[in-house]
């Protein structure tokens, strides 16, 4: 029986990645990071667009390479169809409709937010252990911040998300009010680790069932910066590391209380938390601590798989290739686009 080798690409944002996973075992990943917006601190869509044309030929070339094949041993291409950025999207789709048509193969496409909720389903090792259905995913990044019930792998429930903004944003935000670089999720993750996350108090929204708002956070941090800062300049120099302690613990908590709250309503005892902000060290300890309390189980996949990246993608595409779930060459790009068009 020959091997099924699923090629997965990702360009939804700014980072061009391409894998290949070969009878479900991941064998390649490939992630080109674009650095050049850290200067405009945050992505620009232009620029993001232009970067990936630059690298996704090298990308995908590397990425067979590494998984030891040739393209005509490929089964099948699957692309992140959206949600992101349009531009972005469009040099990924047209790439992966492109090679299909060339090499006479399937096209997969792939919900950006799907390949981050089965992340956790991304196999390294034959003998990994993946979480068992049904179970609850918090997907937390710099664009989104959602809560799904999950029961199958296409049988995906929304449940809660934001109303405004997302996490990954609030923390990006948030390290600009303080002087920091772009992106300022890690910068305030690593300041914070010597910060005494009690020192400033924060308000949270209070939104019902299991949404969120992040933007009367942004809010409270913007006006009490340039509040304290007009009694002394050199505030936020002076107090950098229980700022960033405080902010980091505001949010974290406000994730973990959401959390608490859909975990007692759908009563599952297992949780994948993945996207960007999964990466962050005081959530991924206070999600053990929830987990040790409540005999939760959870799964939080590599910080590798947590970011944007086309493992998660080939792994979607693996699952919809045994289902036989093809799309064709009128395939568009959706810079918007729900759970629900898996």
């Amino acid at each position: 029986m020959s091997n099924i080798n699923i090629l997965g690409i990702e360009s939804s944002c700014d980072d061009t990645s391409a894998a290949v996973i070969q009878n479900g075992i991941l064998k390649s990943n490939l992630i080109a990071n674009q650095k050049v917006h850290k200067k405009y601190g945050g992505v620009i869509p232009e620029i993001a667009s232009r970067e990936h044309q630059k690298n996704i030929i090298p990308v995908v070339d590397q990425a067979i390479k590494e998984a030891s094949i040739k393209k005509e041993d490929l089964s099948a291409i699957a692309f992140t169809q959206g949600p992101g950025l349009k531009g972005s999207l469009l040099v990924g789709n047209s790439f992966a409709k492109g090679l299909s048509l060339g090499l006479k193969i399937p096209l997969i496409k792939v919900n950006h937010i799907h390949g981050h909720i089965l992340s956790s389903f991304i196999i390294e090792k034959k003998k990994e252990t993946t979480p068992n259905f049904p179970f609850m995913c918090l997907v937390v990044s710099g664009g989104h911040t959602q809560f799904f019930y999950v029961e199958d792998y296409f049988k995906i429930k929304l449940i809660g998300t934001t109303l405004d903004d997302a996490a990954g944003e609030t923390y990006d935000k948030a390290a600009k009010m303080l002087g920091l670089e772009y992106p300022g999720g890690p910068i305030i993750d690593n300041l914070a680790k010597t910060g005494n996350c009690n020192k400033f108090k924060f308000t949270t929204p209070n939104v019902k069932n299991f949404d969120f708002s992040f933007s009367g956070i942004k809010t409270n941090i913007l006006y009490f910066i340039n509040k304290e800062i007009k009694k002394n300049k050199n505030f936020v120099d002076e107090n950098i590391h229980d700022l960033c302690s405080s902010i980091q613990e505001t949010i974290n908590k406000y994730l973990i209380m959401k959390l608490e709250k859909a975990m007692k309503e759908y009563k599952t005892n297992e949780i994948c938390v993945t996207g960007g902000v999964a990466a962050n060290s005081n959530l991924r300890s206070h999600l053990k601590r929830i987990c040790e309390i409540n005999k939760y189980k959870i799964h939080l996949p590599p910080i590798k798989f947590c970011t944007d990246n086309a493992a998660m993608i080939a792994n979607i595409g693996y699952h919809k290739f045994l289902n036989k779930k093809f799309t064709n060459q009128e395939t568009k790009a959706k810079s918007r686009q729900s759970i629900q068009e898996i």
